[in-house]
């Protein structure tokens, strides 16, 4: 056989169990992700559901108003102010003036 051809077969083969080892240690590396991206999977499944029900959604608001109207505009203010708190501190985390 041709030296060359062997040279190249060997190469191949210490190329393959390079990337076998360096995917072992991706997956070891990746382990302590799992549980964030099921978080994250589960508040997206959240938001799809409430993308196809919006019915549901107006409805839960309506009620929430007509039963207790001081309640809600209290948690609507106490929204506002957490969503302007999140964006005040996302924005200087990433540097947006």
């Amino acid at each position: 056989m041709n030296p060359k051809y062997i040279e190249l077969a060997t190469r191949h083969g210490a190329l393959k169990a390079r990337i076998d080892e360096q995917r072992r240690t991706l997956a070891r590396h990746a382990v302590p992700l799992e549980a964030a991206m099921a978080r994250g999977d589960a508040v997206l499944k959240g938001v799809d559901w409430l993308k196809h029900h919006p019915a549901a959604v107006g409805v839960a608001v309506f009620v929430t108003v007509v039963a207790r109207p001081r309640r809600a505009w209290r948690w609507a203010r106490r929204g506002l102010f957490l969503w302007r708190g999140w964006l005040a501190i996302r924005n200087s985390l990433i540097g947006v003036r």
